[in-house]
């Protein structure tokens, strides 16, 4: 069975599970530390005050651990010494094992196992499978196992953390997007201003309207989403004020990704969504790409590589198109999807640039 699912710690939102950069102990330990509120040194206990830090050992190299090695973070803070131990690992396995039947990922097609271990491209992670992961046509309903996941992912979202999610294009960070604290958190951690804006992830396409105000027919927007294609509407009075303040336009993503729409849908309400990486980088395929953000985030799923790691095209995200202003379009990034993007507007709808 999956993982259980993550109970907040007591006392608040402070104490978080984060998938920081721990070391690995004697065989079988997975490297797992609790967040920067609370210090653990790797004897698991904690310093008295006054008294000489004990030193530290010299950390041994990382062993390789199955991809779904983060997704030990989804278990409950009281049984983390347990997870020091190396218990759980096979739920946590068989947690990976449906991710990548989920993505699609592995050999032999869809819901194939991954590869075994190997050498991991870096801390606690094994290494994924080669080449880029073609996208469904329709993408498959997650399987009921993934409900003590998905749970654990909404509690930390609904308990103000952010957690890093796989997306149809590139890994992303989210955050309730009517949560100011939130929202400022996310800020912080891309190290950039309200001055550069978030997209908001919704389930479905039908939800578009509530935060919205949308000109376009309802059946552009189904051509384009679930997609990676991020619309840019005017915003409506339902949205936080603090996400984008200096603007009256919001960018809108639903990901053709089912972890990350369910996770949008048992929120009930728009995720901020934004790439796993800070502002002016690279888009990062996999979780170990973005580790240095790990200290600051309350979970990560790790859905293996979600496209090809060696090819630049597969980091240009989704494709921003502003639709705001009726009968036109604007190319605001080009990204992954623009040449079929550009063809519905232009072909199917008659929209023209609004520089024409």
């Amino acid at each position: 069975s999956a993982a259980p699912a993550a109970a907040p710690p007591a006392g608040g939102g402070e104490q978080r599970v984060t998938a920081g950069q721990g070391r690995a102990g004697r065989a079988g330990q997975d490297p797992v530390r609790p967040g920067p509120s609370r210090s653990v040194p790797p004897s698991g206990r904690q310093h008295r005050p006054g008294a000489a830090p004990a030193r530290s050992p010299r950390p041994p190299p990382w062993r390789s651990l199955p991809q779904a090695s983060l997704l030990l973070l989804a278990l409950p803070w009281q049984r983390r010494p347990e997870i020091r131990r190396g218990c759980f690992r096979a739920e946590a396995e068989e947690a990976a094992r449906m991710l990548r039947a989920l993505a699609g990922v592995g050999r032999g097609g869809e819901g194939a196992p991954g590869p075994a271990p190997g050498p991991g491209p870096g801390p606690g992670l094994g290494r994924g499978p080669e080449g880029a992961r073609p996208v469904p046509a329709e993408p498959p309903s997650l399987s009921p196992g993934w409900a003590e996941v998905l749970a654990a992912a909404a509690g930390a979202l609904q308990a103000g953390g952010l957690v890093a999610v796989p997306t149809d294009t590139v890994y992303g960070v989210a955050c309730l997007a009517q949560d100011p604290r939130a929202v400022r958190s996310i800020y912080g951690l891309k190290g950039r201003n309200g001055r550069k804006p978030l997209a908001i992830c919704l389930g479905d396409v039908e939800h578009i309207y509530r935060y919205c105000h949308v000109n376009v027919p309802d059946e552009l927007l189904r051509d384009l989403l679930p997609g990676p294609v991020t619309l840019v509407l005017k915003r409506s009075e339902e949205l936080n004020k603090d996400l984008n303040p200096f603007t009256s336009l919001v960018g809108v993503r639903i990901p053709n990704h089912p972890f990350i729409r369910e996770l949008a849908r048992a929120c009930s309400g728009p995720l901020a969504l934004t790439s796993a990486n800070i502002s002016s980088q690279a888009s990062t395929l996999t979780v170990s790409e973005f580790q240095d953000l790990w200290p600051q985030l309350s979970l990560v799923i790790d859905g293996g590589p979600v496209g090809d790691v060696q090819s630049p095209e597969c980091r240009l995200g989704s494709t921003v198109v502003d639709l705001s202003v009726s009968g036109k379009y604007t190319i605001i990034r080009p990204g992954c999807a623009l040449q079929s993007t550009v063809e519905i507007l232009r072909q199917k709808y008659g929209l023209v640039p609004e520089s024409s």
